[in-house]
C-alpha cells in the first residue's frame, strides 16, 4: 500500500493513485493528499523518517501509534505548523509547500485539534463565523451568518443542540466537536484532520462524533483521524496507517487489520499477522526494530 513511485509532474487526476484493491479505480481511490519521503527533525531528534502516505477523498484514514510515534508531528506538517525537513507533499498530484496554517487553509485543509480552539463565551454562530464574519452595508450581517451556520449544521445532521445561539461553553463534548467540524466544513475544507476527536467523551457523545466523521467521508471529504482508541479506529476507518518511532510501519484497508495486528505494529513496529501470505492487502513497511532509532 505504501508506494515509492508516482513521478513528479504527473496529471493531478492520476498522480500517485493508490493501488486499487479491486480491478477498478474509483474517485475514492484517488489521493487528494500524498506524502512522499516526508521527514522531520528537531536538531538531533528525528521525529519522522521517510513517511509515504496517500489520503484519498471520500475515505477516513486513521492514523494510529503510541505516544511519541510521530502522529502529532505528521499532522502538524500537513497543517502548516511545521515544515518537513525533507520529502514532498502533493495536493491533487501537484507538489505544494505549506509554510503556514493559512497556506493549508487556502488549499482546503482544516485541522480540528483536541482542544478544539473554541471560545466558550461566544455562541455557536459566533464561533463558526469567527474570523470570517459576513458584513452588509458596513455592519455584521447576523441573519446571513445565522442562516449559514444553521444550514451547515443541518447538512451534517447535527440535531442535538438546543439553539445555535447558545454559548459554546454550555455544550457537551460531542456537541463542541460538531461545532468545530461544522466550522471546517463551512470554510469549504476538502481535507479535515481530527486529532483525538473522541478523547474524554462518553458513549453517547462518542457515537455522535463517529457518525459525524463518517458523514464527512460520505459527502466527499478526505478525513484523517488521529486516535488511540482502537474501537473507534476499527468502527469508522476505511484505511489505517500505523506509525512507530517516526516511521510508517503499516498501511492498508481497515478490513485487513485486526486489533492485535495494530497493537503489534504500535508497540514493536512489526506484526506476524500481516504480510504472511494469508491474502492480506495491508503492507508491513520495513523499518527499525525497537531501540534502533528515536
Amino acid at each position: 500500500m505504501v508506494a515509492n513511485s508516482a513521478g513528479d509532474g504527473a496529471a493531478p487526476a492520476a498522480a500517485g493513485a493508490a493501488p486499487a484493491m479491486t480491478g477498478s479505480t474509483t474517485l475514492a481511490d484517488s489521493p487528494l493528499l500524498e506524502l512522499r519521503g516526508v521527514g522531520k527533525s528537531f536538531g538531533p531528534v528525528q521525529a519522522l523518517t521517510g513517511v509515504n502516505l496517500d489520503v484519498p477523498v471520500g475515505q477516513v484514514t486513521a492514523l494510529a501509534g503510541d505516544n511519541g510515534a510521530g502522529k502529532s508531528t505528521l499532522i502538524k506538517c500537513i497543517a502548516g505548523i511545521y515544515q518537513p525537513s525533507n520529502g514532498e507533499l502533493r495536493w491533487n498530484g501537484n507538489p505544494v509547500h505549506i509554510h503556514s496554517p493559512r497556506d493549508a487553509a487556502n488549499l482546503g485543509i482544516a485541522t480540528v485539534y483536541q482542544d478544539l480552539a473554541l471560545c466558550d463565551n461566544l455562541d455557536i454562530v459566533q464561533n463558526m463565523m469567527l474570523g470570517h464574519e459576513q458584513v452588509r452595508f458596513g455592519i455584521l450581517d447576523e441573519v446571513s451568518m445565522e442562516l449559514t451556520a444553521k444550514q451547515t449544521l443541518h447538512d451534517l445532521r447535527v440535531t442535538t443542540v438546543r439553539s445555535i445561539r447558545q454559548p459554546v461553553g454550555s455544550l457537551s463534548g460531542g456537541q463542541r466537536q460538531a461545532v468545530a467540524v461544522a466550522k471546517a466544513v463551512m470554510l469549504e475544507a476538502r481535507l479535515v484532520i481530527m486529532d483525538e476527536p473522541t478523547a474524554a467523551l462518553g458513549v453517547t457523545q462518542t457515537e455522535l462524533v463517529l457518525n459525524l466523521i463518517r458523514r464527512l467521508a460520505d459527502t466527499g471529504h478526505a478525513v484523517i483521524m488521529v486516535s488511540h482508541n482502537l474501537n473507534d479506529v476499527l468502527a469508522v476507518a476505511d484505511r489505517i496507517a500505523v506509525l512507530y518511532l517516526g516511521r510508517l510501519v503499516g498501511v492498508g484497508p481497515a478490513a485487513e487489520f485486526d486489533r492485535q495486528s495494530i497493537v503489534d505494529l504500535m508497540t514493536t513496529g512489526a506484526s506476524s499477522r500481516l504480510g504472511n501470505g494469508n491474502g492480506s492487502e495491508a503492507a508491513v513497511v520495513p523499518g527499525p526494530r525497537a531501540g534502533s532509532e528515536g
